[in-house]
């Protein structure tokens, strides 16, 4: 937490959320309503479990959610009805199929960042590899005309996996919610309704 408070770090506290992280998904709900597509949902990178936690709260007792992570999430998000843990590596054939298991999804969701090292190429370049694996996981899970949404770092090639989104849903875009801190290199991509499930998502 910076020196001077932090309006969205005590917000989450003050409700309940492990994370600041649980606005920006907020924010995209509000703007663009990922979550219309359907109460089935996946989330890449889940731990701690902010927008897990958010999802279920928005669905209410309809959602049916998948987390997946190497870490295990906060437990009072694995005490929640509708919530299902995968522990493991998305990236991984084996996990990935567990996973495929479970679906189709309406939305898949990820606020899954890369470790950072300091050196910025490094570290976009590691993200753009995360969202390119987030990418291939939504083509072999999401529904036709279902929603995606997953952070990248800026500063890359971050352009030809927008373009990739682009050729593969009605629309998609980059979007920097007001919860992202101002010196942050993340961003978010928002893809909403893909085309046909047999059309081949290019990561």
């Amino acid at each position: 937490m910076p020196g001077k408070p932090d309006y969205y770090w005590q917000k989450s506290k003050d409700q309940g959320y492990p994370a600041r992280s649980v606005w920006k998904l907020q924010e995209m709900q509000e703007r663009f309503r990922l979550l219309d597509a359907g109460p089935r949902v996946l989330d890449l990178g889940c731990s701690p479990g902010s927008w897990s936690l958010m999802v279920l709260d928005v669905l209410g007792g309809r959602g049916v959610l998948t987390g997946v992570d190497l870490d295990e999430p906060d437990a009072k998000l694995l005490r929640r009805p509708g919530f299902t843990f995968v522990r493991g590596d998305f990236t991984d054939p084996a996990v990935l199929a567990a996973i495929a298991a479970r679906g189709p999804f309406d939305v898949v969701l990820s606020d899954a960042a890369p470790s950072t090292s300091g050196n910025r190429i490094r570290d976009t370049e590691r993200s753009l590899e995360l969202g390119r694996a987030v990418i291939g996981a939504a083509g072999t899970c999401l529904r036709t005309g279902g929603n995606l949404a997953l952070k990248i770092f800026q500063g890359g090639s971050e352009r030809e996996l927008l373009a990739s989104l682009r050729a593969g849903f009605v629309t998609a875009r980059a979007f920097k919610p007001k919860a992202s801190r101002s010196e942050s290199m993340e961003t978010y991509f928002v893809a909403l309704r893909r085309h046909a499930a047999s059309t081949t998502l290019k990561p």
